[in-house]
């Protein structure tokens, strides 16, 4: 077995059919234009929900600590894209070996972290809701092992790469999306992320259904028009949270299995265009796990100095009030006819939970 660690990237480009053009070619400058500013998105938006979970400390809480992890690597994902723009194209040929797989690893690790710290959020709702709380009862030392534990999956896969699950010397094995990766890892990377996937489906799927049940029970003390309401806002999280997901990862995972399984199957002619729109799903996290939190909004702009007059009141709460069963079930011995309403309330918590903080 030869290794070609002495070779330039040209040689496993043009092993794997993938050309590199001396010149710019409006493909080129195009792809390098939609990236950069899907870039400067991602990273604004992520910076500002970090400083809003940082300053206000109504978001001192688990899920807003996973909230903050998932913009944090979201950042990361804008930063690494960022680089990718300016070492792709014409810029790629002088490339090294090693600078290649660096500016590989990171976009890597920055889309694996976004992914696992999604997976994350879905288990950590599954666990709020289920027992009706706005909270989930974890601690903070459990909150930092969770989040190290996401970035040390991250990084490993990021790495496992340049570890040796590359082709520099099974030149046959080379992939044609990214010539120096062995097809095998590629299939490996987009299974593992298919099933992250699979999982999420299965867990806000399982919320749902729970939910629409207590629903269902609840409705009796409410209004029919209440009751289609709540059902259709929590259908409405969910298709929002999966269907992003599905649009943005779903053509490149699809091109990733493809290049590893069909060697004469064409992948490149979409592959840079299909990256930025797996990118883009780091710019539309901050959208629906954070801004649709009025309380988040309500921070938002007094970072950016927007003239809010309730934000200037300290002390206030805004957006619902959270109970707890024990709470209500408090509530409904001491106020005797707020009994019937008070399962209601909590259902609705329930389906707030899952839709203001980030479903």
């Amino acid at each position: 077995m030869v290794c070609h660690y002495n070779e330039n990237i040209t040689f496993f480009y043009n092993l794997s059919k993938k050309t590199i053009s001396d010149t710019w070619r409006t493909k080129d400058i195009v792809v390098v234009s939609l990236g950069m500013l899907v870039c400067c998105f991602v990273i604004f938006a992520n910076i500002l929900v970090m400083m809003a979970i940082f300053m206000n400390r109504r978001f001192h809480y688990p899920i807003y600590y996973l909230l903050g992890n998932l913009a944090a690597a979201d950042l990361f994902s804008g930063i690494s894209y960022l680089y990718l723009m300016f070492h792709t194209g014409p810029w790629t040929i002088k490339l090294s070996i090693y600078e290649w797989f660096v500016r590989q690893g990171l976009i890597d690790t920055s889309l694996t972290a976004s992914v696992i710290n999604l997976m994350a959020i879905a288990l950590e709702r599954h666990q709020t809701i289920f027992t009706m709380q706005l909270h989930s009862k974890m601690t903070n030392h459990r909150v930092v092992l969770l989040i190290i534990s996401i970035w040390v999956i991250a990084i490993v896969m990021g790495l496992v790469p340049t570890m040796g699950w590359h082709c520099v010397c099974n030149i046959q094995k080379c992939s044609n999306m990214a010539p120096l990766y062995s097809r095998s890892y590629l299939v490996f990377w987009a299974v593992l992320n298919l099933l992250t996937f699979t999982v999420m489906v299965a867990v806000y799927t399982r919320i749902f259904i729970y939910v629409r049940r207590k629903n269902h029970r609840m409705s009796q003390h409410t209004s029919q028009v209440k009751h289609k309401e709540t059902v259709f806002n929590l259908m409405k999280t969910v298709v929002m949270i999966l269907g992003c997901f599905v649009v943005c990862w779903t053509p490149g995972l699809v091109l990733l299995l493809l290049d590893g399984l069909c060697e004469s199957c064409d992948v490149l002619t979409y592959e840079k265009f299909f990256l930025v729109l797996a990118e883009c799903n780091s710019f539309m996290n901050p959208i629906i796990y954070s801004y649709r939190d009025k309380d988040m909004r309500d921070t938002f702009k007094r970072i950016l100095c927007y003239p809010w007059r309730s934000s200037q009141q300290t002390g206030e709460h805004s957006g619902v009030r959270f109970n707890t069963l024990e709470q209500e079930a408090r509530r409904a011995r001491d106020g005797g006819d707020e009994q019937a309403n008070g399962g209601q309330v909590v259902l609705k918590d329930g389906e707030k939970m899952l839709d203001s903080s980030e479903s």
